[in-house]
């Protein structure tokens, strides 16, 4: 039993040094080139593997479903598109350190930053949320680069070895802090807006334990983190996002923060605010289909 259980470890050790291998060696090829070349290159390669594998037909059938006026030819290049913009982000990452998005630009657009700067200005500790959507690291980067002290929740990756190098090129691009999700993330984030420092979430991901609110029509398991910690501390709740223009252009769209109304019950509060975090989500998914993740799990049978 004892050699079985070493071998096994064995393999699972050698499975994470071969990923991680593969993935330095592609993070290493786009960062040679540039980056328009990197992210046309990765989008090639994303768009010709990821429709044949079993999870786009996962993507297809969600697809489907909450755009049901579409033709099955229309869902599956929505799907192509879909592995296209993850190839293009994907080859992008090593290039974030070298993107200013300060001003509007050849390359970004920026919408919006006024709202940074003014809540900057009050020395408003606020709460940033965005979604898998186009090339979410330009969220995270457009925040920092207007020198607003953040700390952003990430999903750590299943292989160590993958996630310290996805962290090793978010520190070269940022200087915001980042702490994995779970509940040493959860006191982190909390001493974060304690100190008065501002959070970036992205919520747009299941949580199995969270609380149903609607997103297309649908009840979907939803993160109340954000609810919780922005009534706690009186936070703006600012919403963020990335749109893909054409190639490795961008737009980044800073909107004015909620509207929140308090109720007296903390419960209902929560929920209204999440139901307003969904509804900005989908509006950004239903303008852009194929910016957004589809392969991601997000409803309880889909």
């Amino acid at each position: 039993m004892a050699d079985t259980v070493q071998t096994g470890h064995a393999g699972y050790r050698l499975k994470h040094i071969l990923e991680a291998v593969a993935v330095r060696g592609l993070m290493g090829l786009f960062s040679l080139l540039p980056i328009d070349a990197a992210s046309a290159c990765g989008g090639y390669l994303a768009r010709w593997i990821g429709p044949v594998l079993g999870v786009s037909r996962g993507a297809a059938a969600r697809l489907q479903e909450f755009f049901p006026d579409k033709s099955k030819s229309e869902i599956q290049d929505i799907v192509a598109d879909m592995w296209e913009n993850l190839g293009r982000t994907v080859a992008e990452f090593p290039h974030l350190s070298k993107l200013d998005t300060t001003v509007s630009n050849d390359r970004i657009e920026l919408v919006g930053a006024e709202t940074i700067d003014g809540l900057k200005s009050r020395g408003q500790a606020s709460i940033f949320f965005s979604a898998h959507f186009a090339n979410w690291e330009l969220v995270p980067l457009t925040v920092d680069q207007r020198s607003m002290k953040t700390t952003i929740a990430y999903r750590e990756a299943n292989n160590p070895l993958v996630d310290k190098m996805i962290r090793d090129l978010r520190a070269r691009a940022v200087t915001a802090s980042h702490v994995p999700k779970g509940a040493a993330g959860a006191k982190a984030l909390l001493l974060a807006l304690k100190n008065g420092e501002s959070l970036g979430l992205l919520v747009d991901q299941k949580m199995n334990d969270g609380i149903a609110v609607p997103l297309f029509g649908r009840d979907a398991m939803t993160a109340p983190a954000l609810a919780q910690l922005a009534l706690k501390f009186n936070a703006p709740i600012v919403p963020i996002h990335c749109e893909r223009l054409k190639g490795a252009r961008f737009r980044i769209v800073v909107e004015d923060p909620l509207t929140v109304s308090i109720s007296g019950d903390k419960s209902t509060d929560i929920y209204n605010i999440m139901c307003q975090v969904n509804a900005h989500i989908e509006a950004w998914v239903r303008e852009n289909p194929a910016q957004w993740m589809w392969l991601h799990k997000r409803w309880p049978v889909a």
